[in-house]
């Protein structure tokens, strides 16, 4: 089965296509297809999931899968959440990785207790057979943590360099890809995911 995933982000891509690999589906990216980003208007990771999902369904005429993540902040109450990729902007920075960490770690100088740096990295999967599917699948993971006081390590992307999980004393790039992905919040999700698709649209 073909299924576009939603998203031009080579990292997710990259991600998803090795945890989605035992169903045997052929994940596309969007672009491949020359289907634009759809906007994402809302305010909750499974709203814009849902969107952009049906969106890159409409347009491509396949099954679509969508992820909405982000990374979550308790001291600035949940935010950057749904605005984690345009979060460097805001401080006057180019869009990207490397800036988004450089922000971060800007806005949270002043807050040196690890307390006070709790975060977690959550990502939302929704699944359409059709534009129009009634019946959405949808699965979500969830990593609580810590922003490190700087990045550390190579693997990953977003904010994989500054995302201390204590239960491994390291970040997220430090860690291999294969334990990575086996822990994320993505890698729940995707778990979920599957579980859904083999009940639902494999059987």
């Amino acid at each position: 089965m073909k299924i576009v995933l939603a998203s031009n982000n080579q990292g997710k891509l990259a991600e998803l296509q090795a945890m989605l690999a035992p169903l045997g589906l052929e994940l596309l990216s969007q672009a491949e297809l020359a289907i634009p980003e759809a906007e994402e208007p809302f305010r909750t990771f499974v709203e814009n999931a849902l969107s952009k999902a049906r969106h890159a369904s409409r347009l491509s005429g396949l099954p679509a899968l969508a992820d909405d993540a982000g990374l979550c902040v308790e001291a600035f109450g949940g935010l950057p959440g749904v605005d984690t990729a345009f979060y460097a902007t805001q401080f006057g920075y180019a869009k990207g990785d490397a800036n988004n960490v450089k922000a971060l770690l800007e806005q949270m100088a002043g807050l040196t207790e690890r307390s006070q740096r709790r975060a977690a990295l959550v990502s939302t999967l929704v699944a359409v057979r059709s534009a129009d599917d009634p019946e959405p699948l949808i699965a979500s993971g969830r990593v609580a943590g810590e922003i490190a006081q700087q990045p550390m390590g190579s693997n990953g992307f977003g904010f994989d360099p500054v995302m201390f999980i204590p239960e491994f004393g390291q970040t997220f790039a430090q860690l291999p890809v294969s334990v990575k992905n086996a822990n994320s919040h993505r890698g729940k999700a995707a778990r979920q995911m599957m579980a859904l698709m083999r009940e639902r649209w494999i059987a």
